[in-house]
């Protein structure tokens, strides 16, 4: 029986519980995963609970990625590197290792044949919070030498900075501010890691306004990291210049899909989980 669960807040819309019960029936596992709304003062009692729980794992998600790695026995390279985990495996002794997949899913979701013209070219990053670390990680593993950040918070984005050239120093980073003037001529791949576009207040709304947008190479990619809905105003603007694009929903599923396969040993069928998920989009 695996028990599994989802700690952060607010997930109530989350659609992990379709991608790990989906996963469960194609390899004829018994199991549940719960969704456990969890405060940030809440987290030592919540953790608590999943280590005395019978609980297999558990994934982290906003505003717990960065606090709950202080809590945990031990961390996988990668996790180390974002500085933020979202994947927890408890041991048979009731210890925590923190995993990131979020690298694998941001990676995983680019198609193969987009892939082949990023080495040694530049991206752009919208948003400057943890997510973008584990962005980061991913275009360095695809051999990407140059990022600009746009942020509306410039300190923290200097800081961030910083904190990058410390750990990829054969790559470049700046900040810059947004403007009319913003330019992204020599940009490979745009990517949004901001919430501007979700479902709710900021549906319809896109990090870039249509005269930047203009500005994009013919060939560059346009990625959104917001997933509901599929098809967010940033790539709505994408697809009417012909641009390439990649969904959000990409990067859900390969990362759920790889935190699967921490806790059992076993990776499910990619195909039968976007189907599922695609239906309660």
């Amino acid at each position: 029986m695996i028990k599994l669960a989802l700690i952060g807040t607010p997930i109530k819309q989350s659609l992990s519980p379709i991608i790990h019960h989906t996963a469960m029936e194609c390899l004829g596992l018994l199991g549940s995963y719960e969704l456990l709304e969890t405060e940030q003062e809440d987290l030592i009692e919540q953790l608590k609970h999943l280590k005395t729980g019978g609980y297999t794992g558990f994934n982290v998600t906003i505003p717990l990625k960065i606090p709950v790695t202080l809590f945990l026995e031990d961390v996988d390279d990668i996790a180390d590197l974002a500085g933020a985990v979202n994947t927890v495996k408890v041991s048979e002794d009731k210890y925590l290792y923190g995993y990131n997949t979020d690298v694998y899913g941001f990676t995983e979701g680019i198609p193969k044949e987009y892939k082949g013209g990023l080495k040694g070219e530049k991206a752009v990053i919208f948003g400057t919070g943890g997510v973008s670390r584990a962005v980061v990680i991913g275009l360095s593993q695809m051999g990407l030498k140059e990022v600009t950040f746009f942020s509306t918070d410039i300190l923290k984005g200097r800081e961030i900075c910083q904190f990058l050239e410390r750990k990829f120093p054969t790559m470049n980073f700046e900040v810059k501010n947004y403007s009319k003037s913003t330019n992204l001529s020599d940009a490979a791949i745009a990517i949004n890691t901001t919430p501007l576009g979700t479902f709710g207040k900021y549906c319809g709304v896109s990090p870039v306004d249509d005269e930047i947008m203009d500005t994009l190479d013919p060939r560059a990619i346009v990625y959104d990291l917001v997933y509901n809905p599929r098809e967010t105003e940033f790539l709505s603007q994408a697809k009417k210049r012909n641009l390439r694009t990649v969904e959000g929903i990409e990067m859900l599923i390969h990362q759920g899909l790889k935190a699967f396969e921490i806790w059992t040993g076993q990776m499910p069928p990619i195909d039968k989980i976007r189907a599922e998920v695609y239906k309660h989009l």
